[in-house]
């Protein structure tokens, strides 16, 4: 008897479970669209500490420099809005910081929500009795906050590619590295070679290119080591992107010294390269980034590389949508891995 009042528990709570994902899905399912830019932060704070420390201390983390690109741009765009502002029109915006500064908290505090005015939204919640609490609040969360914000951009983008995909671009790259990217609608085959492969997306005055590439390990030699990261990209890179005149191809650049950072995402570990890139002998150049990491069977090294050329225009969201796009990466499955789905 007890077991099968166990089994009936169990069963309910499946039950009450399913319930309540599927009215989520349903509330989720009737929110408006987000408005707003990409990068864009909407920040709901009373207008003294706008101006004051918590004010300072968010811009210092938020609108920062971009990393690695050729003029000053901030990492994100913020806006305040005063709390008695923060309407309707407001509220659906993609990203939101949300400052309660207010005597009567009691339990201080960040709190982390996705989709609640708008979808698909992230919404940030500082609850503090004081501003100094709210200083130290942001300070000590910083990483979380701005990995927060990233990831969001990220995965709106990723998912709008996934949703609107180039078809027969993914199929050549997997037979070359065994997986590839999600490539949005107007990429392009540009070349393809034993070893490497370059997609682009040329709109008038803007060039968006993705390169992939293998080259073999070294028996005895540390591939993920900075010097040899960018050795082989400049080689790579000498290799197989010419300019437009003789002589001339792209390399990395020397204006600013390239970063190198080990990072895990979904179970990929990588190493990602930052910098600038420039054409040998003429005056083209822009930011680039780029991720390497080791094929399955550890015999080549895998590179995905994101650049962007935009003399016109500010780079940080061009970047950002390459950058998506190497993020996007994934195996190709085999026919084990269906059927165990």
């Amino acid at each position: 008897m007890k077991r099968i009042l166990t089994y009936i528990a169990v069963a309910a709570a499946a039950v009450l479970a399913l319930a309540s994902c599927s009215e989520e899905q349903k509330r989720k399912a009737l929110l408006p669209n987000i408005s707003g830019k990409a990068g864009e932060v909407i920040v709901v704070i009373g207008q003294n500490d706008w101006e004051g420390a918590v004010g300072t201390t968010l811009r210092d983390s938020l609108s920062c420099d971009f990393p690695q690109l050729p003029q000053k741009e901030p990492m994100f765009t913020l806006a305040n809005v005063p709390h008695n502002a923060f309407t309707n029109m407001f509220q659906i915006h993609r990203n939101i910081i949300v400052v309660n500064i207010n005597d009567d908290v009691t339990e201080p505090g960040i709190v982390y929500r996705n989709d609640v005015w708008a979808a698909p939204q992230t919404v940030i919640r500082v609850n503090a009795p004081d501003s100094e609490t709210a200083v130290k609040l942001l300070k000590e969360n910083n990483s979380t906050i701005v990995g927060m914000l990233e990831e969001a951009e990220r995965a709106r983008m990723i998912r709008n590619a996934k949703k609107y995909e180039q078809t027969g671009i993914a199929p050549v790259v997997t037979e070359l590295v065994g997986g590839s990217p999600h490539f949005p609608s107007g990429y392009k085959l540009k070349k393809k070679t034993g070893d490497f492969i370059w997609v682009s997306y040329d709109p008038e005055y803007v060039s968006q290119g993705i390169l992939i590439y293998k080259y073999p390990v070294v028996e005895g030699e540390d591939m993920m080591a900075p010097a040899n990261l960018l050795e082989a990209n400049r080689k790579i890179l000498m290799e197989n992107v010419p300019g437009m005149f003789e002589n001339t191809y792209m390399t990395m650049s020397n204006y600013v010294k390239p970063t190198v950072k080990y990072m895990k995402y979904k179970g990929l570990e990588f190493a990602e390269m930052r910098g600038l890139w420039e054409v040998h002998n003429d005056f083209m150049g822009g930011p680039f980034v780029a991720h390497v990491f080791y094929s399955p069977d550890g015999k080549y090294m895998i590179g995905l590389e994101g650049f962007v050329y935009a003399p016109k225009f500010d780079k940080r969201q061009y970047l950002r949508q390459v950058e998506s796009i190497i993020y996007s990466f994934e195996w190709a499955k085999n026919e084990e891995d269906d059927k165990k789905e």
